[in-house]
């Protein structure tokens, strides 16, 4: 880390002070209290840098940056973090903060990107882009490094001004997760105090203790040094150059394979398995692009999106370590093994195909990858997005987005997904009818991020031509014109548990995992190649949370089309009178276009299925045949009785999974349960979720009129689920008998008040950071490689 100067300005702010009831005036000019920013001395920062190993240096690691870790960067991280403020690293607290929101989805005109780590590096640079300190950047002394640090006025105000000893927050607190953001410089700090004396770090939670103050206070007071970050280690680089060899391989097979790997993986935290010691987290690394070869410092080509044109003659893939705190709502874990890259090899490299030029950046080409990649087999490029299919589908999720409702109501609240067998894309005929689609699967990210929106009929026209095309294309290709059968779908090849996934989805965030998991829901995905490799690119590789209101639309209203494209795929197993009463039944009060599409009119829906059905109940029963064919892959992770506790509790906490209708309305999206045990000192965690229900999901701005809440359920899962929790619950084991029965009868708010006196940890209990702890810990503990902090924006005050 280094201790940087920027310009300033002359700056008097008037500080009234009340003794004996007189107030004076004092006048306090900043440069000539604290040295001006103009004066930059490069000495002195030199000199200021501290050794991995100096006192400065572990003081920080050992003291300071555990404070800023569990009590900061659980609101402050990612794009959505207040202010932009990204306390998860040295880097992000030097660049300091921002007025502008990164989540503005009426904005006219692109925004200007401003990504840690790709878009600016040095203070200096995020100076120029608007973004203000929040640690002193004068003269260093103890007094300037408190009196003209933001974060150190903060931290004082909330210690001047704790929180209310109160049940719930009062009107002086906001913690709605659209509310105005106040973001005051140092000059503006003075109002900003007087009239929000409330509004102090941490916000609309309880302060930091005596000793975590008095921490964080002495390490401003003393220039807020941060180390320099560790270098990996010797076999971790080793790893690193094997893996930077084997993409930067300068035939065109391999030059074009690394493109296509590096626009999925690009998101993706990476990591080497096979050096990680059990129960710890591993080094992380990012998959960039880079002016300079393997051996030279990497210097990060900054696009808008992975296949924006580089701007150079050659694009190196580098291993970049992540030096940020692992937060939950951005992490993706890619395990790299030799058996996964010995796999790459296979499907990419040795292969039989050839190629003959390597696409085009221009965005008509490099936006849509069924033409982009037409070279690379259809096998391979399916293989590879299978092979962690959670991680593809997470993506969208959890990639460029951290959060996003105009991405996620398009999806209903939990929903299965499943995938067509990869040797049904192995095909040239299949290959060569994706390429003569390219035209019907045009994606909105070729307009750029500054698009105009584009009316839902010019899309609905061009899907449903390939909708057309594709179950004329399969009826002519399918083996002796079979129609599919559950032979069809995907068994994970008998070991992977990436065949069937579970989508939850929680407002404006959501949450992919393995397995079937609950009750049977009211929707399925069946995915193929085209639709998986459409969603990325179109929600992941494609999207640009700084793109303009037509950009966000536009990838809204073509997501409608992609979801209906899966649940087709599903129902399209069923026989055809079952599948239009079942689609009916989906979309409920539907728009007149939106009915038109999905009764055939623009989307033909009428091919038969190649299974024989016993019973009437054809969705059920399709279920089970699906649940037989991937019953060897099935994960147990989630499972409530592979918890600790005793039969009876375990027996007792199912008994959550009936809460139904509008009872279940009323919990939060999100309820994160600590059962204190009987018989170990380990707490056991489970979450409770609500799917809310809705007559059909197509609605983009009046969600609400769509909610069928007689309808909504819950969901209890073992451990962890969700990066966002909206409520915590701790309960003693001996209890939980009394929780499950005042659950039961929650009917009304008021009922849904007095259960959480009995056993909520709000945002005003006292001992919340020790259950905040004990949370996160016991999360990491027992998923050190999926784990990262929670965060806590959005926290009700109920």
């Amino acid at each position: 880390m280094q201790i940087y100067f920027s310009r300033t300005i002359k700056i008097c702010i008037a500080i009234i002070l009340f003794c004996s009831g007189c107030a004076a005036i004092i006048n306090l000019d900043l440069d000539s209290m604290y040295g001006d920013e103009n004066v930059s001395n490069r000495e002195l920062i030199s000199s200021l840098q501290p050794s991995i190993d100096s006192p400065a240096a572990l003081f920080y690691k050992e003291e300071v940056a555990p404070i800023i870790e569990s009590r900061c960067v659980v609101c402050h991280a990612c794009y959505d973090a207040p202010c932009q403020l990204k306390m998860s690293s040295p880097e992000g607290i030097e660049r300091g903060a921002n007025k502008e929101k990164v989540y503005h989805g009426d904005r006219i005109l692109a925004a200007t990107p401003n990504r840690l780590f790709i878009d600016g590096f040095s203070p200096a640079e995020w100076r120029e882009r608007d973004f203000y300190p929040v640690l002193n950047e004068r003269i260093q002394t103890p007094q300037a490094n408190t009196q003209a640090s933001v974060l150190a006025k903060m931290l004082t105000l909330k210690k001047q001004y704790p929180q209310p000893d109160d049940k719930l927050l009062d009107e002086r607190f906001d913690v709605k997760i659209d509310r105005s953001q106040q973001c005051p410089t140092i000059q503006e700090f003075a109002g900003y105090a007087k009239h929000q004396p409330f509004a102090g770090m941490p916000y609309a939670l309880p302060e930091l203790t005596d000793k975590e103050h008095n921490t964080l206070m002495s390490w401003l007071e003393d220039g807020a040094l941060m180390h320099a970050h560790v270098a990996i280690s010797d076999v971790e680089q080793e790893a690193v150059v094997k893996l930077e060899g084997f993409l930067n391989a300068n035939n065109l097979k391999m030059q074009l394979s690394a493109r296509y790997i590096y626009e999925h993986l690009f998101s993706s935290h990476l990591y080497f398995s096979e050096l990680t010691a059990a129960n710890t987290q591993p080094q992380f690394f990012n998959l960039v692009r880079s002016k300079t070869p393997t051996g030279q410092p990497i210097d990060v080509i900054a696009s808008r999106r992975p296949f924006d044109a580089p701007k150079v003659k050659r694009v190196y893939y580098r291993l970049q370590p992540v030096v940020s705190t692992i937060v939950a709502k951005a992490h993706q874990p890619y395990a790299i093994h030799q058996e996964l890259t010995d796999k790459w090899q296979k499907w990419f490299v040795d292969a039989e195909y050839k190629v003959t030029e390597l696409p085009s950046y221009k965005p008509e080409i490099a936006a849509n990858p069924l033409t982009a990649f037409t070279q690379l087999p259809v096998n391979a490029r399916y293989r590879f997005m299978l092979e962690r299919a959670q991680n593809t589908i997470m993506g969208y999720i959890k990639g460029p987005v951290c959060r996003g409702q105009v991405a996620l109501n398009v999806i209903n609240d939990r929903f299965w997904v499943y995938f067509i067998k990869p040797e049904v894309a192995t095909s040239d005929q299949v290959n060569d009818f994706y390429l003569a689609q390219k035209g019907n699967l045009r994606l909105p990210a070729e307009q750029d991020s500054t698009a105009l929106a584009v009316s839902w009929i010019e899309y609905a026209s061009r899907q449903g031509d390939y909708m057309r095309a594709r179950h004329h294309f399969m009826g002519r290709e399918l083996e002796d014109g079979q129609h599919f059968t559950a032979d069809d779908i995907w068994d994970g090849d008998g070991e992977n548990d990436n065949a069937t996934l579970t989508v939850f989805r929680h407002f404006d965030n959501a949450t992919v995992i393995k397995g079937l998991v609950g009750k049977p829901p009211k929707t399925a995905w069946v995915i193929d190649y085209a639709l998986l490799e459409r969603i990325h690119y179109l929600l992941v590789a494609g999207f640009d949370v700084y793109g303009n209101y037509g950009h966000q639309l536009m990838t809204r209203l073509y997501m409608d089309f992609l979801r209906i494209e899966g649940e087709s795929n599903f129902l399209a197993f069923m026989p055809p009178n079952s599948r239009h009463q079942e689609r009916a039944s989906w979309y409920q009060k539907a728009s007149p276009e939106l009915t038109s599409f999905v009764e055939g009119k623009i989307n033909p829906f009428d091919q038969p299925s190649g299974i024989e059905f016993e019973t009437t109940d054809h969705k059920k029963e399709l279920y089970a045949i699906f649940a037989e064919r991937v019953k060897e892959v099935q994960p147990n992770r989630f499972k409530v009785q592979d918890s600790k506790l005793s039969r009876n509790s375990t027996a007792l906490l199912g008994q959550l999974n009936n809460i139904k209708g509008v009872g279940a309305s009323i919990f939060p999206e999100l309820s994160m349960i600590m059962v204190e045990t009987n018989n170990t000192d380990d707490a056991e965690i489970f979450t409770l979720v609500r799917n809310s229900a809705h007559y059909n999901v197509n609605s983009l701005f009046a969600e609400g009129d769509n909610r069928d809440p007689k309808n909504d359920n819950v969901t209890l899962v073992h451990g962890l689920l969700g990066s966002y929790p909206d409520a915590f619950w701790r309960v003693k084991e001996d209890d939980l008998a009394k929780l499950v029965a005042t659950a039961q009868q929650v009917n009304t708010e008021k009922d849904y008040e007095a259960f959480l006196d009995l056993f909520a940890v709000r945002r005003t209990t006292k001992d919340f950071w020790q259950f905040s702890d004990k949370l996160n810990h016991t999360f990491m503990k027992y998923n050190p490689i999926e784990a990262g902090w929670l965060d806590y924006n959005r926290l009700e005050n109920r």
